[in-house]
């Protein structure tokens, strides 16, 4: 088991990681996004189908080319818990912006992250996004909860 500081050191790597990431997704670089995440990496997206499988950077340059601007974002609830090789963060992600067809985007998603350390450096491994659905019968997704 790892000492207090070194967990921290650990903790404080994955944190900035997931900054630097955060800013190539806001500032829409696909690229660059990726860069940290493996290649083999599984997501499960708000987006069809139920799951991605592998890095599709000509696809995810496509979506951001559908936003207008740069992509904001928040985060609340957050929380890591890091290994020695492996961690998961999760918390409420706001994603805010325009569509290039005016849109305005305000929407609060909750988020998961598994995480793996390789060759020294935290990458993401698997991501999981959802929103919750009515319990009415309905199934119509919730998108105007906020925390």
């Amino acid at each position: 088991m790892k000492d207090e500081a070194s967990a921290r050191i650990e903790e404080e790597a994955i944190i900035a990681m997931l900054m630097m990431r955060a800013k190539a997704l806001g500032e829409k670089n696909a690229k660059d996004a990726l860069s940290y995440e493996v290649e083999d990496s599984v997501e499960f997206s708000l987006a069809p189908p139920l799951a991605y499988y592998g890095q599709d950077e000509a696809g995810l340059q496509a979506w951001f080319d559908t936003w207008e601007g740069p992509i904001g974002g928040e985060v609340r609830d957050a929380k890591l818990t890091a290994g020695e090789d492996v961690a998961f963060w999760s918390g409420l992600m706001r994603m805010t912006g325009t569509k290039t067809d005016g849109a305005e985007v305000d929407l609060w998603f909750r988020q998961t992250l598994g995480l793996v350390k390789r060759d020294g450096r935290w990458l993401v491994a698997h991501q999981h996004a959802s929103v919750p659905f009515a319990m009415d019968g309905s199934g119509r997704a919730l998108l105007d909860l906020k925390p």
